[in-house]
């Protein structure tokens, strides 16, 4: 994904009692801001981590069709070069997170962005389809340090009141990374093939990761917790037993079910009759992105207006609209039908991520990580069961599935609403 987080970190909460508003306001004043030596280098090291590691997470998705060619691979199979690397990178986040904690966030930063470098150095020359997807599970779980230190490493460093636009930066470099990844390996796919597309993502990610290092400050304020897993253990599952939270992470899950199963598969789809697109116009596609960043923004003022549910809804609608519209063999109605999809499923997203930091009253460190889990754990099931339903019945069959998730997220969220209805909390 499209990595547009929402700015709500992944960090382990210190259960010891908060210091005095005094305290906390004179440790502020130490933080940095704008003018300071070390505040525009830490928003181009996090601007660089961001675009560095989201352009690696999704550096297979554009290439699918060429994989499968080269490797001999169905749709479903070449799709786990994808959904293997999300499937990393969710099951390692809470782990890395509650690391992040003891060790430092600066460190794990680097850790990660170092190891997932080295290992997109490899990607290239794996040998076979199972090599290739194992190397890519891998080098999910090495990006899952970059969201799960990211956001409060900027907390620990910047003054609060500069903090927005420094986490601003960082997710503008999640989602350009993640789309200049895609655009990259395309054209260098057609005309140097899909390893040299991978190499180019990798020399790329390797000058933002030795940018990072050059130019991130020390931490000034980092103060290391005891791991105390019972603890994030008990917060985690008192968060699993919240019935608002456990809707919001299905409805998170869902919407990215939608997304991961489109854009896996759309290459595929484009690459074929009537449309015929080279793997470079394929690649190009992924500017569509941008249409995300705008949803992303306008989400606030939608949920201002229409209420969470409203903009809910609104979300479902339009990403249903844009499916069935994609159905047509119109490459005309088939872009109309992506822009569609992409500004339903960014306003969906935005929505259940914001609100799942408002809903927790305790640990939302670990609430919000639970969210990025079903998140990636979405983008997983959407990739491997939207390639297998492609490659079973077609686009139809795909669409079918994008509309089954949409249709439960919208139960979901009419199952909410009459809640909300009857007294309060839904």
């Amino acid at each position: 994904m499209p990595a547009l987080d929402t700015g709500a970190s992944t960090q382990p909460v210190d259960a010891s009692s908060p210091p005095a508003e005094g305290t906390t306001k004179a440790a502020d004043a130490t933080k940095l801001s704008p003018g300071d030596p070390g505040h525009g280098r830490m928003r181009l090291a996090l601007f660089a981590a961001g675009l560095s590691t989201f352009a690696l997470l999704y550096s297979t998705q554009a290439l699918l069709p060429e994989i499968s060619r080269s490797l001999h691979a169905s749709p479903d199979q070449a799709s786990w070069t994808v959904s293997g690397a999300t499937v990393g990178l969710a099951v390692a986040v809470l782990p890395l997170a509650a690391l992040s904690e003891r060790f430092g966030r600066r460190r794990m930063l680097t850790v990660s962005m170092a190891v997932a470098v080295a290992l997109a150095l490899l990607v290239p020359f794996a040998p076979s389809l199972p090599a290739l997807i194992a190397l890519r599970t891998l080098q999910g779980a090495a990006v899952a340090g970059v969201p799960a230190s990211a956001m409060a490493f900027l907390s620990d460093e910047v003054r609060g009141s500069h903090l927005v636009g420094a986490v601003g930066l960082f997710v503008a470099g999640n989602s350009v990374g993640g789309m200049s990844g895609r655009i990259l390996t395309g054209w260098v796919t057609e005309a140097w093939g899909w390893r040299a597309g991978l190499g180019a993502v990798a020399v790329t990610s390797l000058l933002c990761a030795v940018a990072f290092r050059l130019l991130v400050p020390r931490a000034r304020h980092f103060t290391p917790v005891p791991l105390h897993p019972r603890r994030v253990a008990a917060t985690v599952r008192s968060h699993l037993g919240d019935p608002l939270l456990l809707r919001l992470y299905a409805i998170g899950l869902l919407f990215m079910v939608v997304f991961g199963a489109v854009y896996t598969v759309i290459g595929y789809r484009l690459v074929a009759a009537p449309f015929g697109l080279s793997q470079g116009l394929v690649g190009s596609v992924f500017v569509i992105y941008l249409v995300g960043t705008l949803a992303s923004a306008t989400a606030g003022r939608l949920n201002a207006r229409l209420g969470r549910r409203g903009t809910l809804y609104l979300g479902i609608g339009t990403a249903s609209a844009g499916l069935l519209v994609s159905l047509a063999d119109s490459l005309v109605a088939v872009v109309v039908g992506l822009v569609l999809i992409t500004a339903g499923f960014f306003a969906g997203h935005a929505v259940a991520s914001g609100s799942v930091s408002r809903t927790a009253t305790h640990g939302p460190a670990q609430a919000s990580a639970l969210y990025q889990m079903s998140y990636y754990v979405g983008s997983s099931l959407g990739g491997a069961l939207g390639a297998a339903a492609f490659a079973a019945g077609g686009w139809s069959a795909t669409v079918a599935l994008a509309l089954g998730a949409m249709v439960l997220a919208g139960g979901i969220t009419l199952y909410a609403s009459r809640r909300a209805a009857v007294p309060a909390r839904a």
